[in-house]
């Protein structure tokens, strides 16, 4: 799969992608991440991405043509199986589902906004504006990384074994995992569960679905919510 990213900061996502699992899926070709310079895709001397608001106000705005070439530029020779996200605090609420979703795909064009923002215009050319949360981030670029670990844990070959992305929190379920431990058994009196040292597989699995359901309902009862899922009813299920 294939990862673009437009920014005006390129430096500030090096890092990201040259440690961990994204480094390694990279040397094994499970993804490419190929990262725009904004400023590249100006027509003027001094590379102008940004400009004052009509109407007034605070702040600078992101110009539109520049987005605009880069996108046809990058996008041309791609595969048509893509598409080309914008990173705002005003996007569509970024969930498990949509990177199931757009794993799926060929690759991925994300547009990283900064300042007060990107002219409106450029909604016209992207498939999807996305946020990662209800807070404003100084850009997207924090946010166009958290995305693309987010999906390129889900292509095949890029985790160790693929068992470890299907128990993650939120994976095709509606609740968090469970609580995990390991050794020491007892650590300053803080002690292992006794279920989970039993070997006896069955009552493992439902202690862990019984905890699941718990700490979502203390931790994120909004799922719950969201999702319309009685958890006192999913205890008693998980109970037998």
């Amino acid at each position: 799969m294939r990862f673009d990213v437009i920014t005006i900061f390129p430096k500030m996502l090096n890092g990201f992608f040259t440690e961990g699992i994204l480094y390694q899926a990279q040397q094994t070709k499970k993804i490419e991440i190929h990262i725009h310079d904004l400023r590249d895709f100006t027509d003027d001397f001094h590379r102008t991405v940004d400009d004052r608001p009509y109407g007034g106000g605070p702040g600078m705005v992101m110009k539109v043509e520049p987005f605009f070439r880069a996108v046809e530029t990058i996008n041309a020779p791609l595969s048509e199986k893509r598409r080309t996200l914008l990173l705002s605090s005003q996007g569509k609420l970024f969930r498990q589902s949509d990177a199931l979703r757009l794993a799926a795909l060929d690759g991925l064009l994300l547009l990283c906004g900064r300042y007060e923002g990107v002219d409106e215009r450029v909604l016209s050319f992207v498939d999807e504006e996305i946020s990662i949360g209800d807070y404003v981030l100084t850009g997207g670029e924090i946010a166009a990384v958290v995305l693309i670990e987010t999906v390129a844990r889900l292509i095949p070959g890029v985790v160790g074994r693929f068992e470890s992305v299907e128990g993650d929190s939120f994976y095709n379920k509606a609740h968090l995992g469970p609580p995990q431990y390991t050794r020491p058994r007892n650590f300053q009196g803080l002690t292992v569960p006794e279920v989970l040292l039993s070997g006896d597989h069955s009552r493992i699995e439902t202690f862990r679905e019984e905890q699941a359901w718990r700490k979502t309902a203390l931790h994120r009862p909004d799922i719950l919510g969201i999702r319309g899922y009685d958890c006192t009813e999913k205890r008693e299920e998980s109970n037998g």
